[in-house]
């Protein structure tokens, strides 16, 4: 008996041992609860437990069993996956951009800094050199990267777009706690950031169809998006959006992660266009189409939009899906010709001038290595 005792006991403390670095981790975040939960639940998108999207919408739709599609994905080496050298960036100084001019700056992925208004907004920051729960997965491509929350200026709005590692992650919002006047996110990310010292009272937590008046001059409307959610093995206790920023000037659509649905069309009837259209356009692939868009899909959204130009995002930091490095960019360029938007395709830190119908980019993607 006393030697079961101590096995049982050894077992134990093997046990806690190998889930520490899970219960140390505080970037995992923490579901909704309390009144955050109440707000979760008296969402009509909350069903049996759970956020659902729109329309139904199968995480995986592939062939083989999950568990050996997931073992190819983590074994299975794609070729050409990262690029052999570093993607060509400026260094494009934030805080010396002209407030006044409404301007645009892809950080890589889904990261975004955007001047509307007067306003300056930060969407989805990933200043961290992985996309993970910790730092030896998912690691960004080699080359430097030269924006960190100490070189952010203020920033009057940051938006979170959904819960996943690549969009929301701990230490860059840590690190940008003191700069941030203002937040927007779907209904029970905010959790997250509560967990993480971020004060109550700058949150604003609102479900699909909802908006935020920012100022007098900016509005910002919280709109359907397809996809899912979660941080650890249970799915879909937060929800996701995509975002229109509205002024008496322009109108910028954000979609987030999305899979290719009717909230395109129905967006597109709501808002009449869309000046510039930031759209997903990256870690796709047949066995999860649902909820990430393919090329094509991605160009008839933006016709759904009525967008008249087109920013493509969610691709050229990190490996998420087994297309190589570039093909996000071949396919779009190829799928966008002949159609009635502008493809603006900067590199990493490259300003896009919102009101500059006539500003120009190149196919920087076409002259860089891969390995």
């Amino acid at each position: 008996m006393k030697r079961l005792c101590l096995y049982t006991v050894m077992i134990m403390l093997i046990a806690t041992a190998a889930s520490l670095p899970f219960v140390l981790n505080a970037g995992f975040g923490q579901a909704p609860q309390g009144e955050g939960l109440s707000l979760v639940k008296r969402s009509a998108n909350y069903v049996d437990g759970q956020f659902r999207n729109q329309v139904p919408t199968q995480g995986y739709t592939g062939q083989k069993s999950k568990l050996a599609a997931w073992w190819g994905f983590l074994t299975a080496r794609t070729e050409n996956a990262r690029p052999q050298q570093p993607l060509p960036l400026i260094k494009t100084d934030l805080a010396s951009l002209p407030l006044e001019q409404d301007t645009l700056v892809w950080l890589g992925h889904s990261s975004w800094y955007l001047q509307l208004a007067g306003k300056r907004i930060l969407i989805d920051p990933v200043f961290s050199r992985y996309a993970a729960p910790f730092s030896f997965l998912n690691k960004a491509f080699a080359g430097d990267y030269p924006w960190t929350a100490e070189s952010m200026p203020e920033i009057d709005l940051l938006i979170v777009s959904h819960d996943h590692y690549d969009h929301l992650d701990y230490a860059t919002i840590k690190a940008l706690k003191p700069k941030i006047r203002q937040i927007v996110t779907p209904l029970g990310v905010g959790s997250h950031l509560r967990y993480w010292g971020i004060n109550s009272d700058i949150i604003e937590e609102k479900d699909w169809d909802r908006t935020v008046k920012i100022s007098h001059e900016l509005t910002v409307h919280i709109l359907p998006a397809r996809h899912f959610s979660g941080r650890t093995l249970k799915s879909n206790q937060t929800l996701w959006a995509s975002f229109m920023f509205v002024t008496d000037k322009h109108k910028v659509y954000y979609s987030g992660d999305t899979g290719y649905g009717p909230h395109f069309k129905a967006i597109g009837e709501q808002f009449g266009s869309v000046d510039l259209a930031i759209m997903e356009n990256g870690q796709y692939d047949e066995d999860w189409n649902n909820i990430h868009m393919m090329p094509k899909e991605t160009v008839q959204a933006a016709v759904d939009l009525n967008a008249r130009a087109v920013l493509p995002g969610h691709a050229g930091r990190f490996v998420l899906a087994k297309h190589t490095w570039d093909a996000p960019y071949k396919s779009l360029a190829q799928a966008s010709v002949g159609k009635n938007f502008r493809l603006l395709t900067p590199k990493q830190g490259e300003p896009v001038w919102v009101s500059d119908e006539a500003q120009q980019f190149s196919a920087w993607w076409e002259s860089t290595g891969a390995m």
